[in-house]
């Protein structure tokens, strides 16, 4: 049975993959400033709410990797939750509304960063990131940890074997700190190497900087790789290393946005 409001004209066999990118839930620092980035711990709850009521089906990692290479296995209209940084606030704030809900998440960390703070982004507040403890009870608690890059560098500024580096250390440090496998990745500023998304298929440049960092994401073992805007992802994805996500700010229309997308 459809959600009660669901769009159930524009349902169809296809499966459709909303990946939504979160960053910081709750209010700035007291010496902070308000940004995009922040969402309103009652905004958060509003949108959490809106995929229960229209029908989305949150999944977890597992599902998602699976999803990826059996679309079938998914539900119709299946959403993943990912968070970008590691931000203190998702432990504090955004993981009990995730756990009432019963919603699983992806929280994508840059390691060099574990119990530091965010100066990698000056634009931003200054404040706390997830140390060891909070990264291993997230995990605990539904949120897988996956890797954001080692020092958060857009990729466009390093060479591939630094690319490399990045991948292989990120994943390493946190696989030896939380004794699990790492297999996705996001891009830090939604950077692979090439400006943003979309870009020019008949730019021959593009496609070969785009092909060399695809090979080194399968090098370093990873399964997927998430850029940051660009809307739904329709399965089987044309590239797992170049998934879009639906950026979700205080101001987005969940609503407006997937419904927008579904009928398209």
């Amino acid at each position: 049975m459809e959600a009660e409001g669901s769009p159930v004209s524009i349902r169809s066999s296809s499966r459709t993959l909303a990946i939504l990118g979160f960053h910081k839930i709750g209010e700035p620092p007291p010496d902070g400033w308000e940004t995009w980035f922040y969402i309103p711990e009652a905004t958060f709850v509003e949108q959490l709410s809106f995929l229960r009521e229209d029908g989305w089906q949150v999944i977890d990692l597992a599902s998602f990797l699976k999803g990826l290479a059996a679309p079938n296995s998914l539900p119709e209209w299946a959403a993943l939750l990912t968070f970008d940084d590691g931000y203190r606030s998702m432990r504090t704030v955004a993981l009990p509304w995730l756990l009432q809900f019963g919603y699983p998440a992806v929280l994508f960390m840059p390691t060099e960063f574990i119990g530091a703070r965010n100066i990698f982004d000056a634009a931003e507040p200054e404040e706390a990131l997830c140390d060891w403890d909070d990264l291993i009870a997230l995990e605990r608690q539904g949120v897988s940890v996956q890797s954001h890059g080692a020092s958060h560098r857009p990729f466009s500024d390093l060479t591939l074997i630094e690319q490399e580096k990045e991948l292989r250390q990120s994943k390493t440090t946190l696989k030896a700190g939380l004794g699990k496998r790492v297999e996705v990745f996001s891009y830090p500023y939604g950077d692979d190497g090439v400006s943003s998304y979309p870009y020019d298929d008949d730019d021959e440049a593009s496609s070969r900087v785009l092909r060399k960092v695809r090979e080194t994401l399968e090098r370093a073992g990873y399964r997927a790789a998430c850029l940051y805007g660009g809307g739904l992802t329709s399965l089987p994805a044309a590239d797992p290393y170049r998934l879009t996500r639906l950026a979700v700010g205080p101001d987005t229309d969940l609503q407006a946005e997937l419904r927008k997308e579904q009928s398209e």
